[in-house]
């Protein structure tokens, strides 16, 4: 949906959809720097990246390992239900039993219902999810000097997990511009406002990237 301009390289991690066969990573230090190695050969034009959830830690993480390993700064960064670093997660729920955390799951709006009733495809489903929150539940934040890279925090206004004032912390980790957007809706707001995140992704990138 981003203008022809922009090019989207989408990660896949292993143990995930189509490399649910490949090793999962456990570990989020390890993950990181197998990120920067291959991301390397395509850092030789200004790079955005976004993350959502675990995927805004991630993407924090790496922007901080770019900067460390091969002195690369990001153009832009965008954390996306994702609290900032030194706020705890308001309930662990990756060690909860099987049908209290399918609840917890299918709350979160984020995955189909009729799945996780199935219980042959719940036993498929799930382990990669708990996966996901256990890594990030227990992560513990680099500590680096702030990022000279801006910041947008997006959100759900609705969101369980992840309060406005969680995003708004995110300014302490750069001294560049920093905003906080909110959209109507909880964790999974962007399925139903896909368009308006676009626009506001694009909005941020052409401050950075002025049309030619």
């Amino acid at each position: 949906m981003l203008s022809s301009d922009i090019e989207v390289i989408a990660i896949q991690l292993p143990g995930r959809e189509d490399r649910i066969t490949d090793d999962a990573f456990t570990q989020t230090r390890p993950l990181v720097r197998s990120l920067v190695q291959a991301m390397r050969p395509y850092l030789t034009v200004p790079t955005a990246v976004f993350g959502h959830s675990g995927g805004g830690a991630m993407a924090y993480e790496v922007a901080l390992a770019l900067r460390q390993r091969l002195r690369f700064d990001l153009a832009y960064l965008f954390i996306s239900g994702q609290p900032a670093p030194g706020i705890a997660p308001w309930r662990q729920v990756h060690s909860l039993p099987d049908d209290e955390f399918a609840r917890f799951i299918c709350d979160l709006g984020g995955t189909n219902p009729e799945l996780l009733e199935d219980h042959d495809a719940r036993s498929v489903i799930l382990p990669p999810i708990r996966d996901d929150f256990a890594m990030w539940e227990t992560h513990e934040f680099s500590e680096d000097f702030p990022l000279d890279v801006p910041i947008t925090a997006f959100g759900g206004a609705e969101d369980p997990l992840v309060r406005s004032a969680d995003l708004a912390q995110w300014r302490e980790q750069t001294t560049g511009n920093f905003r906080v957007r909110l959209f109507p809706g909880g964790h999974f707001f962007m399925k139903a406002h896909s368009g308006m995140l676009i626009e506001e992704i694009e909005h941020d990138l052409a401050r950075v990237w002025p049309p030619a």
